[in-house]
């Protein structure tokens, strides 16, 4: 109020200064309601909050990305690793087994084998070669294509051939003996 007399007490010394006055009253009173309605305007201050929030949101969300980026890359590398690790103990463990089933088959062929007379033995010999100089005179081409690309799968897999040769001489064995038997 102090103020309001200070304005009051001078008298002004001529109209121009009034204006003067007047116009600089103006200007404050018009800067005062602007800075007032600023401040009173919840529209356009939750506007700028929403936007500072929305602001935070963005890099908030970029930054857990590139965070769900570099855990998937991890878990990828780690899953790479582990299916690795998985498929040299499968190997491994095929090679283990393929060996075991190669031993037990030559065992089971060593022990056909020795129980196989002497005679049945030389006979299935002497069989198989007459055969086999017999069905190459009579055999096709195409027979005997046939015949290259399974002796090719016997190779491939002697375990089979193994395999087969065991069931084939326990198939004897048992015929031989009953014929002994009757």
């Amino acid at each position: 109020m102090s103020d309001d007399h200070t304005h009051a007490d001078k008298d002004p010394a001529t109209p121009d200064e009034l204006r003067e006055q007047i116009e600089a009253t103006r200007d404050e009173l018009g800067r005062t309601v602007e800075a007032l309605a600023a401040k009173a305007d919840v529209k356009a201050r939750a506007q700028e909050k929403t936007a500072e929030v929305k602001a935070r949101a963005q890099d908030k969300t970029a930054e857990v990305k590139a965070e769900a980026r570099e855990k998937a890359a991890e878990v990828k590398a780690g899953a790479h690793d582990k299916a690795a690790e998985f498929k040299a103990r499968a190997h491994d463990k095929a090679v283990e087994v393929k060996a075991g089933a190669q031993e037990k088959v030559s065992a089971v062929v060593h022990a056909a084998q020795d129980r196989i007379p002497e005679p049945v033995a030389q006979k299935a010999a002497s069989l198989t070669g007459a055969v086999g100089a017999g069905i190459r005179d009579v055999t096709p081409e195409r027979g005997r294509a046939e015949a290259c690309r399974a002796a090719e799968v016997a190779r491939r897999h002697p375990a089979l051939v193994a395999a087969g040769c065991a069931v084939l001489a326990y198939g004897l064995v048992r015929r031989y003996r009953g014929r002994q038997g009757k």
